[in-house]
């Protein structure tokens, strides 16, 4: 990467002194947040390159600067200073973050972090679905919890090193005139290195199963089980149907679902279910109602609280989203 004064300095969003604008400004791009400048010297900056499933961003403060989003909600942030430093409270974990340890925040707890004067820092913003849809994408079925990252990414060493020699080369070649996310198909091949990059190299709650994934082949009876469900989405399953169909017991089914999916079967039905209905509210083929119901969720109050869960807003602002 060009070591630049500013990078991405051809896809500036703002530069100003002004406290109350560099708030309103950055939460255009991410989320409402306080912000309080701790120190003299306020200047902020924010850089912006916006791809399909994520962003590169620059931002600096100039002053020690808090910054208290509570939960990010829809995406994922990675932070990685260049200069300075950050103290890092995301959920329960608290750490501190500088050129060597990157701060991985999730969407689903509540952040809150100190800046230090004169921090300069690249940010990945990643869609929260995005990432979720990647991890099912690698384990071969969707998880029944959120990715839950902990504490800072080593980015001096082993994976840690490789995936921030490759975000600085993306920002190098946007330097360049050459924007290695937007569109086409190199550009989602960049975005999808990303994520794996990511993955494998930050400390996370589905390491294990990943692992197991890799190396173990699925059974034909979970094959057949998956098959099954995804036949019979609109329809009520059991345990019992879905060991029927694969031909062995319920604890057989239950245990192949733990080690291969890191999941339960209904959990497993649950989450295409979930899969499904998205897809409907993004397309706006009908009401929230009529769509949880043609995917079996006959509770709405359930049926909102594991769609938020899983996507960080409710159904009606997805199919708001849909049809705008």
């Amino acid at each position: 990467m060009p070591h630049a004064i500013h990078p991405l300095g051809a896809h500036v969003l703002f530069q100003t002194r002004a406290l109350d604008e560099a708030r309103d400004r950055v939460a255009r791009i991410f989320c409402p947040h306080r912000l309080d400048a701790l120190s003299p010297g306020f200047d902020a900056r924010h850089h912006h390159l916006a791809g399909e499933r994520l962003s590169l961003n620059y931002i600096e403060y100039g002053a020690r600067t808090r910054i208290a989003p509570g939960e990010l909600g829809h995406f994922y942030l990675v932070q990685i200073p260049l200069s300075g430093g950050a103290e890092i409270r995301n959920g329960r974990s608290l750490y501190l973050s500088d050129p060597g340890r990157a701060a991985v925040l999730n969407p689903h707890l509540p952040t809150d972090m100190v800046w230090e004067q004169g921090t300069r820092q690249v940010l990945i913003q990643i869609s929260r679905r995005a990432m979720q849809d990647h991890l099912a994408a690698q384990l071969g079925g969707p998880s029944d919890r959120p990715l839950t990252f902990a504490g800072p990414l080593d980015l001096t060493a082993g994976p840690g090193a490789a995936l921030r020699r490759l975000v600085l080369w993306m920002v190098g070649e946007a330097d360049a005139g050459a924007p290695p996310i937007g569109a086409g198909l190199m550009a989602r091949q960049a975005e999808s290195t990303i994520l794996s990059g990511l993955l494998e190299a930050a400390p996370h709650d589905h390491a294990a199963q990943l692992g197991r994934h890799r190396d173990a082949p699925r059974p034909r009876h979970l094959r057949l089980a998956e098959a099954y469900v995804e036949a019979h989405l609109d329809r009520p399953l059991t345990l019992e149907d879905m060991a029927a169909a694969a031909g062995v017991s319920p604890r057989a089914l239950q245990l192949a679902f733990r080690d291969h999916r890191g999941t339960t079967p209904l959990a497993f039905w649950r989450d295409r279910r979930l899969t499904r209905a998205h897809d409907d509210l993004l397309s706006g083929r009908g009401s929230v109602t009529e769509i949880a119901l043609r995917w079996g969720f006959s509770h709405f109050g359930r049926f909102a609280e594991a769609y938020r869960s899983r996507y960080g807003l409710c159904p009606r602002d997805t199919l708001r989203a849909g049809r705008g």
